[in-house]
């Protein structure tokens, strides 16, 4: 087998996935970093690189054979598998089970999201928004690991997915513009706009820092820019844009974090 064939096997085929992990995982352990969360992130990075090659195994199964990409796979599952079960494990004997309470919360959206998933309809719009609002309550947890009090812990997954669903819609949106396809522009910049004023709520309330409703302004403009003064862009700069901009909010939400709270 060919180390094409064994990637892509090991690693998840859409590569924008990977922002809406780290995302979460970097902000929680910036703004709270402790054993536990780091041992959770190993857990929950397990968990998101299973699903690849379990899609894989289920597939060749339900098809009635067995290739040699199905014993590759099986393997895949089962070494990601033990990775998870030894990061949560850990986790939870260092800081409690309570900790897993955000992402017990957001695991109804995951489970959609594999619902859709393995019924081969994973780019439909609902999976799409499902799986980062799910990977969002991962900051969290990472945050109650870290010590943090509930009300602000999930605060912060409010902040990541007040990130995360605008962004979905807007790359949707945006793609379909760059291949001639007719979009509707509205839905993506209201996302954005709401997100951004839920940012200022949770300021307000003094569960978030007024950095982090920066952060979200500055992808309001991008929305509204790249979706009313568009400018012919190539998918994959798109998609690697977007990763800088999340890094961007992620990095401005954890000074605002450490400077304001």
């Amino acid at each position: 087998m060919t180390a094409v064939k064994i990637r892509s096997i090991a690693l998840p085929a859409e590569h924008g996935g990977w922002g809406f992990l780290l995302e979460p995982i970097l902000l929680g352990l910036l703004v709270a970093p402790s054993a536990a969360g780091l041992w959770l992130a190993v857990g929950v990075l397990g968990m998101f690189l299973v699903r690849q090659p379990l899609k894989i195994a289920l597939a060749d199964r339900k098809r009635g054979r067995r290739f040699a990409r199905t014993a590759a796979a099986e393997r895949f599952v089962l070494a990601y598998g033990a990775v998870s079960l030894l990061g949560f494990a850990a986790a939870v004997l260092i800081a409690g089970p309570d900790i897993l309470l955000p992402m017990a919360l957001g695991f109804p959206f995951m489970a959609a999201q594999l619902v859709y998933d393995f019924t081969n309809r994973s780019r439909a719009a609902l999976p799409e928004l499902a799986g980062p609002l799910a990977l969002a309550s991962v900051g969290g947890s990472i945050a109650l690991a870290g010590g943090w009090a509930l009300p602000p812990a999930l605060a912060l997954w409010a902040i990541l997915a007040a990130r995360a669903l605008p962004s979905v819609l807007y790359v949707r949106a945006r793609l379909r513009l760059e291949h001639g396809k007719p979009a509707a522009k509205l839905p993506p910049l209201a996302a954005q706009i709401a997100g951004f004023l839920a940012a200022l709520a949770l300021w307000a309330g003094g569960l978030a820092p007024l950095l982090a409703s920066a952060a979200l302004l500055i992808l309001l403009a991008r929305a509204a820019l790249g979706l009313y003064r568009r400018v012919p862009t190539p998918a994959k700069t798109i998609g690697f844009r977007e990763i800088a901009y999340g890094l961007l909010a992620v990095l401005l939400a954890a000074l605002g974090f450490a400077w304001e709270l």
